[in-house]
């Protein structure tokens, strides 16, 4: 008992670091800018800290039931805490902006950044990995509508039929994810499963795969505790940021890239234990269903939240984020032809996010 609850400190530390951040909430706003941000910052690295318990929790539960149930499980971990801080930060001061911001930095840290990192180091310990291009194909052209849908042609839709438009939205990314979902855990699962030889399971074993044996239950449990805790720390925190950043010329979309990083932060570190055991359809499945799932599932619930409040998001990407999501669809879909990755493919990728990183300095 006392080794379980041992394990689950960071729980514990962001419980404290919570009701400490609500007791000092205007105390720090009255100290200024800087304290302000370390504040702000030491709450993003405990909301950090919180979410890895959480996505080792979804891990626990997604070895039990493998994949692709597994990998969806994963994703949708992550994708929740991203809903869950998207929509608290939403109720202050916020850009119109940050809900499309936050997709598209998403999808850039997704495909570019994790699949781009894992690829270059797998590639580079291992050479060619193989994986099933079945899944690489229908995750692309599954983000490519959804995106498209979601956030091309809004751009192109008149203001007075918002309204109309974002219940059809709703519709569609719904439907969309059923009968994905459908076909990911039945006739077509295999699509998102890859069979490795047995002598290369033995010499690279799943180091991605938790090791206790835990109870589904404690699992549950503990990933609702921290995805609530999570929602305490991000709306103390998105309070403290914003003040923080307030006239200082940050970039507009630093939140936006600050939320997706929090949310992505365990994919990051699960995605690269598989490239490195040499299991990349991991990798592909906790990439490519990431991006999917936070298109396909925040775009409904965030528009959900404008009719219901009667304040419509910017959804349509600007120009410079359509052309780099272009580029990103257009590139995976290239490596992802094969059903195997290597190191250039792999760093094809990272040069892309490392554009979007440069782009987001700039104010692009």
């Amino acid at each position: 008992m006392l080794s379980s609850l041992t394990k689950e400190r960071f729980l514990f530390v962001g419980l404290a670091v919570a009701v400490l951040a609500y007791a000092t909430e205007h105390s720090l706003l009255e100290l200024g800018r800087p304290a302000m941000l370390v504040a702000a910052f030491a709450l993003i690295a405990v909301i950090v800290l919180v979410s890895t318990r959480v996505a080792h929790h979804a891990e626990i539960l997604a070895s039990k039931v493998g994949d692709p149930y597994g990998t969806m499980i994963l994703t949708l971990s992550a994708v929740l805490v991203e809903v869950v801080i998207l929509a608290i930060m939403m109720r202050g001061e916020t850009s119109p902006t940050l809900v499309r911001d936050t997709i598209y930095a998403a999808v850039m840290l997704d495909i570019n950044g994790i699949l781009g990192l894992a690829a270059l180091l797998g590639g580079i310990r291992h050479g060619e990995q193989p994986y099933n291009d079945d899944s690489g194909k229908t995750y692309g052209v599954m983000i490519l509508t959804a995106m498209g849908i979601s956030m091309v042609v809004p751009e192109f839709v008149p203001r007075e039929s918002w309204h109309l438009y974002s219940l059809f939205t709703i519709g569609a990314m719904i439907t969309l994810y059923a009968v994905f979902l459908r076909m990911q855990v039945g006739a077509h699962s295999y699509f998102f499963s890859y069979a490795y030889p047995r002598a290369e399971r033995k010499e690279h074993p799943d180091s991605s795969a938790p090791e206790e044996d835990e109870s589904a239950t404690v699992s549950i449990l503990v990933i609702v505790a921290g995805v609530v805790l999570i929602g305490a720390l991000a709306e103390v925190m998105s309070v403290l940021l914003g003040a923080g950043l307030k006239g200082t010329g940050a970039p507009p979309a630093l939140m936006a890239v600050i939320v997706a990083a929090i949310s992505a932060a365990p994919e990051i570190l699960t995605a690269l234990r598989a490239a490195l055991a040499n299991r990349m359809q991991s990798v592909v499945n906790i990439a490519m269903g990431a991006s999917l799932s936070t298109v396909i599932l925040t775009v409904p619930v965030m528009e959900a939240i404008a009719l219901y409040t009667g304040q419509p998001f910017i959804m349509a990407m600007s120009p410079v984020q359509t052309v780099m999501v272009t580029i990103t669809l257009i590139a995976a879909a290239i490596n992802l032809n094969d059903g195997e990755t290597n190191a250039i493919e792999g760093m094809t990728h990272f040069i892309l996010f490392a554009t979007f990183i440069m782009l987001t300095l700039i104010g692009l």
